[in-house]
């Protein structure tokens, strides 16, 4: 029965999430299972991987082989690296202590490398919304230059058709017309300050 170490789809439409197990190779994508294994999450940034190396790298020695999704897998989180050290313990070139601390060494370089990733994208997405903070900004003062200009030569030409209204109305009216038309027109020159 050859085994496969291979993804199992779950999750949503348009949301994967996948299972990594191992697998008899005739078995269905979704069907039967011998072990699950871990889980991949590629729809976050970076992707979210959970893996049991040490199960991992027991059925790589049992002779499963990887798919090339999860041989990617298996590389990044360090099981292939582990399987190849303890074959060199198998081999006698190393101890058991050497290779435990070669994969110490290398999973914290990794370790490093991953983190330094989530911080480059943090800061390149902080930046990002800060020009387009700025950018908004700057529309919106474009925007209200325009408003107050549009509104400016209006204010101008109601105040001189009022006085020229008033003007044409002195001579109609009475005084007390002409002191409501001259009330109304200074309230809406205030109305128009104020707005």
């Amino acid at each position: 029965m050859p085994v496969k170490i291979r993804l199992q789809r779950r999750g949503k439409k348009g949301k994967p999430f996948f299972w990594i197990i191992a697998a008899d190779s005739r078995s269905k994508r979704d069907g039967r299972y011998l072990e699950k294994i871990g889980s991949y999450n590629p729809t976050t940034n970076p992707a979210q991987i959970d893996l049991d190396v040490d199960l991992a790298v027991k059925w790589l020695q049992n002779g499963a082989q990887p798919t090339d999704t999860a041989r990617a897998i298996l590389s990044y989180k360090g099981a292939l690296m582990k399987n190849h050290l303890a074959g060199g313990v198998r081999k006698g070139a190393l101890t058991e202590e050497q290779a435990e601390a070669k994969f110490n060494e290398w999973s914290e370089t990794k370790r490093d490398s991953i983190d330094h990733k989530k911080a480059t994208l943090s800061e390149s997405k902080d930046k990002a919304k800060a020009e387009a903070l700025a950018a908004e900004k700057a529309v919106n003062e474009k925007r209200a230059a325009e408003t107050a200009a549009a509104e400016a030569p209006a204010e101008e030409e109601t105040t001189e058709e009022t006085v020229e209204a008033s003007a044409e109305t002195e001579t109609e009216e009475t005084p007390a017309a002409k002191s409501a038309i001259e009330e109304a027109a200074e309230e809406a020159k205030e109305d128009k300050k104020e707005a």
